[in-house]
């Protein structure tokens, strides 16, 4: 056999605890095929244990979660705990602590019927997002002055270090380098307004950029990012931005490729633990209807894996995952899809399994 690994699971709220049913299906049938182990512990941190308990996550469960290979997490997010709560207590507490300070976010269109470009194809939406995960706006640091009078001023800074800003930067060109298409790097920022946090990332990108002279680059406007996504998507190989633009803009390419159904992301700490999910939330709405898309769990799950170094797997899953879109779902949105979520789990074990 080969390697073994422990994962542990994080099935959260709503439907995250359906999604990531398939997804240890998939990830179950993939060891198989490829030979490796894995076991796994579940952990309740969620909406849930917050309405019972009033915690979210402290230090014993940080240090605990230090000793896996991987966390793969379902959903986080409540209708009953106040917005806010989960999100800081629980999500930011974990790429905070666990310093996973990349988010990936690659934005693969599987099928042209589902994208809502006209005249776009899956060469034409096959771009990686690189977010700077732990600093930005999402520090959360600020301040409050005169709150509830006329006079209320409320300050939100956007905290940026060199480090910080260097060692994601230097990720993204290592990771353009190793994806090995258009080896392009595009900068997205705000230069011409946001003059401090910008003059920092656009001076460490041209610094760093010295070092890979096989990598182009080049330089975006966040809006003018979002405008290109929808009318030129193809110009994009990988992009790498701070926290609060790469929280927009991924939500854009989630829908150019397909829907929230199919986008998977990681949070990665390259030296520690790293986490994976879909993007999408908890849907509650469609908690235990059995209608939920899967397939953006199922491919987190195989993020996880190429980042674990099987990587043979991770591909073996995603064309799985390409194969079931292609041939047997009508739609990939909830309840739209013709299968149930359990069903199109099992349509992607299958084509795993040829």
């Amino acid at each position: 056999m080969g390697k073994a690994y422990t994962i542990a699971v994080v099935p959260g709220d709503g439907t995250g605890p359906e999604v990531i049913r398939e997804g240890l299906k998939v990830l179950a049938a993939a060891s198989k095929k490829f030979k490796f182990t894995y076991t796994t512990k579940a952990f309740d941190f969620g909406g849930e244990r917050y309405l019972k308990t009033g915690k979210t996550i402290d230090e014993n469960d940080i240090k605990e979660l230090t000793k896996y290979s991987a966390i793969y997490l379902g959903a986080i997010g409540h209708p009953e705990v106040k917005p806010g709560i989960l999100e800081t207590g629980v999500l930011l507490k974990l790429r905070f602590s666990l310093d996973q300070y990349i988010n990936l976010r690659p934005i693969r269109l599987y099928d042209a019927a589902f994208c809502p470009l006209k005249d776009k194809k899956p060469e034409d939406i096959d771009f990686v997002v690189v977010r700077e995960n732990s600093e930005g706006l999402y520090k959360g640091m600020g301040e409050f002055k005169d709150k509830g009078t006329k006079n209320e001023v409320a300050i939100q800074l956007s905290y940026n270090t060199r480090k910080g800003v260097e060692r994601c930067i230097r990720y993204a060109f290592e990771y353009c380098r190793m994806r090995n298409k258009r080896k392009k790097l595009t900068l997205c920022g705000k230069t011409n307004v946001l003059t401090y946090a910008w003059d920092l990332w656009q001076r460490t990108f041209n610094e760093v950029a010295k070092e890979y002279p096989d990598i182009t680059t080049d330089y975006a406007h966040v809006d003018a990012t979002t405008m290109w996504f929808v009318k030129n998507p193809e110009w994009f190989d990988v992009i790498v931005t701070d926290n609060m633009f790469g929280d927009i803009i991924t939500d854009l390419g989630a829908m150019i490729q397909g829907g929230m159904g199919i986008a998977a992301g990681g949070n990665i700490n390259p030296e520690g633990v790293s986490m994976f999910e879909p993007i999408g939330g908890s849907a509650p709405k469609y908690t235990g209807k059995n209608v939920i898309n899967p397939l953006a769990a199922i491919c987190a799950a195989g993020m996880m894996l190429e980042t674990l170094g099987e990587k043979e797997a991770a591909h073996a899953i995603e064309a799985a995952a390409i194969k079931v879109v292609t041939t047997k779902l009508k739609s990939l949105a909830a309840g739209k899809m013709g299968y149930t979520t359990e069903g199109v789990g099992d349509l992607v074990v299958k084509s795993l399994g040829k």
